[in-house]
């Protein structure tokens, strides 16, 4: 009896031995053709080389419509204004009077130097009589000679400032803006209008530009400008200035675009849309649409390959522009690097991966 118990026990524990080798053997040991093993959480992805070219592509900026000869008029001297001749949106001719002030005070301050001159003027006369009598020194003689080129100077400036108590129109066109009314208190420098030439080839369009496409443009270049208030419409422009220094509030270079309205008509402020086509070319990566993940406006991401082969690295790249399937990349990429094209909707840097030539699956059950 006992003999058969013992007889259990060895094919009991021989059964549990069976179950605990297979148990054992996993089937992530499965062995791929080359026979090197692969693991169940590895992801399939697939690479493509990227390539490089060299194109001219435009470049894309907003602006606002203006007049090349836009003037900002304000008074030589401060004072209280005493008539306007002109209303915004008024035409005027150069040299037309827009505004006086009032002379009251300033007419004064003229009287004052003029009765100053005069006196220093008696003043050396006097002298010259003692000097000759012996009666004055010579420094004397010196110091009135001059008290009366000071007093002839200060003569000059309060004249000169009674004549630009007034504000003329440096150019033909139109008021835009009318900044004071009459019995307002202007300061000297201080605008009181902006009168805008309207001249047909003195409209422009100022924009702003980054230093890598500013370094493409050059006078001369052509250019495309839609108006939002012509939308059936294109207009042609010229690039006809390039700023040398940056702007420092947005850091932006602006370029000057002039117009040529054609038979529309144009006004200080409407809205332009201007596609510039530089003649200096640029090198661009070119990668497949597929590979950008995470991508914002010009910003993106892409998937390579690890040096281990077996992981990914996630690289941020500036987007230059998309063209069709393609997307044309200005920095972050090397051109003899290759990036991943499928699988990557799975995949993080942590992430197994495996390299296959085969088409892959994206829906994942």
């Amino acid at each position: 009896m006992k003999a058969l118990q013992y007889l259990g026990i060895a094919l009991l524990a021989g059964g549990l031995w069976a179950c605990g080798t297979k148990a054992e053997q996993r089937p992530a040991e499965s062995r791929t053709a080359a026979g090197s093993p692969i693991e169940e959480t590895a992801v399939p992805v697939r690479l493509t080389a990227v390539t490089s070219v060299v194109r001219s592509e435009p470049v894309m900026a907003s602006g606002v419509l203006s007049s090349s000869e836009e003037a900002k008029l304000s008074f030589k001297i401060g004072g209280i204004i005493q008539k306007t001749y002109v209303d915004e949106g008024q035409f005027v001719r150069k040299g037309q009077l827009l505004a006086t002030l009032d002379l009251t005070e300033i007419n004064a301050q003229v009287s004052q130097a003029q009765f100053a001159s005069e006196k220093a003027e008696r003043d050396l006369k006097r002298v010259k009589a003692l000097y000759a009598d012996t009666a004055a020194t010579l420094e004397q003689l010196q110091n009135a000679t001059t008290g009366s080129d000071v007093a002839r100077q200060n003569l000059t400036i309060t004249q000169f400032n009674r004549n630009y108590a007034q504000i003329r129109a440096t150019v033909d066109g139109t008021v835009t803006r009318k900044l004071m009314n009459e019995g307002e208190l202007a300061s000297s420098g201080t605008p009181v209008f902006l009168v805008s030439s309207n001249r047909r080839n003195d409209w422009v369009v100022r924009v702003g530009v980054s230093d890598k496409d500013w370094a493409r443009l050059k006078p001369g270049d052509r250019s495309v400008v839609h108006l939002d208030a012509y939308p059936d419409r294109t207009f042609t422009g010229t690039v006809s200035r390039l700023a040398q220094a940056a702007d420092p509030m947005n850091k932006l270079y602006e370029v000057e675009v002039r117009i040529d309205p054609g038979p529309a008509r144009f006004a200080p402020g409407l809205f332009a849309k201007v596609t510039l086509q530089p003649t200096l070319s640029r090198s661009y990566v070119v990668v497949p649409i597929e590979a950008i993940v995470e991508g914002d406006g010009k910003e993106g991401f892409v998937f390579t390959l690890a040096d281990d082969r077996r992981h990914v690295r996630k690289l941020p790249i500036r987007i230059g522009f998309i063209d069709g399937d393609k997307v044309l990349v200005t920095n972050g990429l090397n051109a003899d690097t290759k990036v991943v094209t499928a699988g990557s909707a799975y995949l993080t840097e942590s992430v197994t991966v495996l390299v296959s030539d085969e088409p892959i699956q994206t829906d994942k059950r």
